[in-house]
């Protein structure tokens, strides 16, 4: 009886299947939905930022803002400074790595940069310059941490062939690969590598708006290429830059122009009496004015004087002083109005007469 009410029960529970209605068929086609994208964290690279022993607090500084740029980096305790560089292979795959920026130090002052691909290569050696760090700067910039940056390149990356082998080494360990854990799904800033003087600007910024305006972050630094190895820290030479100047041969180059100023001096003071003139200007005949009784010259300059000016009243024609008008020359005038026309034209032409007459007489008698 059990089994039977068992099974009774069993029937009971199952419902009729409902008949499917008829469905209009859907708008569009399967085969035309996009195809949906991967979210799997598939590009694994790990780069690892350490740096050898007595580097400066601001080495260290820039080190620290590095690792906060780039959120799939790990960091490693100091390196000693014998140790050959070769070990930073092994440290690299037992950190599970495979890209590798170090930090070497030399004379407390001096900052060396190396990049590399592990284990096989390329890496590349440079000299930092011109360190500006992230708390350092100041600067109103700010994105979000983890975000991942727009790596942006000048033309010359692309014309030369060293600096191409460059340009795909900073994309490997600067662009933060997709989907990381400890990444954010965002574009809110731009790393832009630059040319100039022969040597790679280093600059980052945030993204204001969707029109270009940009801020600058931090940190700034310059590179000064050094030389291309072939292998990982190491191998044969690719490319080496012809004019790179080491810092301690230029800081000898300062000391002994410092220390030639003592005989620059001697040897201008030597041209500049070498270059004076043995005599001096010509003496003009006024110069002895001031010699002898300063009354008798004074007698003697003032009679040459006059001599000048009766000379001059000789040579010049003899002209009428120049007389003004009075109150008697007006009435005078205004009498001669009264009188009729033909007086005054009679007078007039008398006095023209006169004055031709004179004229006259005076070049007869020269």
């Amino acid at each position: 009886m059990k089994k039977g009410r068992s099974l009774k029960r069993k029937f009971e529970s199952i419902p009729e299947e409902k008949e499917k209605e008829d469905l209009p068929p859907p708008p569009s086609r399967s085969s035309d939905d996009p195809i949906p994208k991967k979210t799997k964290w598939t590009n694994r690279t790990r780069v690892l930022v350490f740096a050898t022993r007595g580097i400066t607090h601001r080495d260290r500084h820039l080190m620290r803002d590095l690792r906060t740029m780039l959120p799939h980096s790990r960091d490693e305790n100091k390196m000693e400074r014998g140790e050959n560089f070769l070990a930073v292979n092994e440290i690299c795959s037992m950190k599970n790595c495979d890209k590798c920026i170090l930090l070497e130090s030399r004379h407390r002052s001096d900052l060396y940069m190396w990049i590399s691909n592990i284990p096989s290569g390329p890496s590349a050696r440079f000299l930092v310059e011109s360190i500006y760090t992230m708390g350092e700067l100041k600067l109103t910039g700010n994105c979000l941490k983890g975000s991942r940056p727009l790596l942006s390149f000048d033309e010359n990356f692309d014309s030369n062939p060293h600096y191409a082998l460059l340009k795909e080494l900073f994309t490997q360990i600067f662009g933060t690969p997709a989907h990381h854990p400890k990444s954010q799904p965002f574009f809110d800033r731009v790393v832009t590598f630059s040319v100039l003087d022969n040597r790679i600007w280093f600059r980052n910024y945030q993204i204001l708006t969707e029109d270009g305006a940009l801020a600058e972050i931090g940190p700034r630094f310059v590179l000064n290429p050094i030389k291309i190895f072939e292998n990982s820290f190491g191998g044969r030479t690719v490319w080496e830059n012809p004019r790179y100047v080491t810092p301690a041969k230029y800081r000898q180059q300062l000391k002994l122009a410092a220390s030639n100023k003592y005989v620059d001096r001697k040897q201008q003071k030597a041209a500049f009496i070498a270059s004076r003139p043995k005599e001096s200007y010509v003496s003009k005949p006024n110069d002895d004015i001031f010699e002898g009784n300063p009354l008798e010259k004074a007698k003697e300059i003032s009679e040459k004087v006059k001599i000048l000016k009766e000379l001059n009243q000789q040579t010049l024609p003899k002209t009428k002083p120049f007389k003004k008008k009075t109150k008697k020359t007006i009435g005078v005038k205004v009498k001669s109005g009264i009188e009729p026309t033909k007086n005054i034209l009679a007078k007039k032409q008398k006095n023209k007469k006169l004055k031709m007459s004179k004229i006259q007489n005076k070049f007869s008698v020269s």
